[in-house]
């Protein structure tokens, strides 16, 4: 049995816009994997971009290995961000959780692509092709109950991506590329909520650190038929560098980073 992978996308599509809860994909469509996982994301990018929406980069997931087990999933993927869920954000913000179903928060680092990256390429020419560094905040949802899931469930559910809240920009060049090399891959962030430590991270559970976690979005769409490669100007968040954990109206989540020139984020529910 052939497997509807444009009623699938148009099911996403209903549920991520409404915030409705829908069964787990794999187990109603034997023999739904990956693959169809990602044809699934090119059906649901058409109908989003039908609609008025318009696609500016992409979030790498399940990039910090210490959370495999705690979702049983057992590799990284990816989802597409568009302009209605991408948002600068400066130091500090507010941000509306409206219909998010069950929302998590993870600290993150965040490229700004000036120039598209290709399959094999090494860390000094990752950052060649990058305009500017950021932290943020990922808020990721779950349109499976319970958060309860395939792997091929969370690629189609676009990569669980809910909204990207970026810190300042700082930019990367000829001059300093060099010098981003070794606070991205050895820098820490603390994550606070109301004041209370919740969380440690470091950049090495990001599959090495950031810039390893680009390589491996890059390579992984170099095989992909169904969705095109990074193009310059993508913004890409490259994963969570501590545990996710869930959010709720009222609370004021913060972070501090040591080992890398970038800002610390305070972020309000409301």
């Amino acid at each position: 049995m052939s497997i509807p992978v444009e009623a699938i996308a148009a099911e996403v599509a209903d549920a991520l816009a409404t915030g409705r809860q829908i069964s787990p994909i794999a187990a109603r469509h034997p023999g739904f994997g990956a693959g169809e996982g990602y044809a699934v994301t090119a059906g649901l990018r058409r109908l989003r971009q039908q609609r008025g929406e318009r696609q500016v980069g992409r979030k790498i997931g399940f990039t910090n290995r210490t959370i495999w087990q705690q979702y049983g999933v057992d590799a990284p993927i990816w989802g597409d961000m568009y302009d209605a869920t991408v948002r600068d954000i400066g130091r500090s913000a507010t941000f509306a959780l409206g219909t998010l179903p069950e929302p998590l928060i993870e600290p993150e680092i965040v490229f700004g692509l000036g120039r598209a990256p290709v399959a094999g390429m090494d860390e000094r020419a990752l950052l060649g092709c990058i305009d500017w560094v950021a932290h943020g905040f990922e808020i990721v949802q779950s349109i499976f109950p319970g958060w309860k899931f395939t792997l091929a469930d969370t690629i189609a559910a676009n990569g669980l991506h809910g909204a990207l809240l970026i810190g300042p920009r700082y930019p990367v060049n000829e001059r300093n590329a060099a010098g981003w090399v070794h606070p991205l891959n050895s820098f820490e962030v603390t994550l606070h909520r109301d004041g209370a430590l919740i969380d440690r991270g470091a950049a090495e559970v990001v599959l090495g650190g950031p810039l390893s976690a680009l390589a491996h979005l890059v390579d992984l769409l170099a095989r992909d038929s169904h969705n095109p490669p990074l193009r310059a100007g993508e913004v890409v968040t490259t994963g969570t560098v501590t545990r996710a954990f869930p959010i709720a109206p009222g609370q004021t989540w913060t972070t501090t980073l040591s080992g890398i020139a970038l800002d610390p984020l305070s972020v309000t529910f409301t």
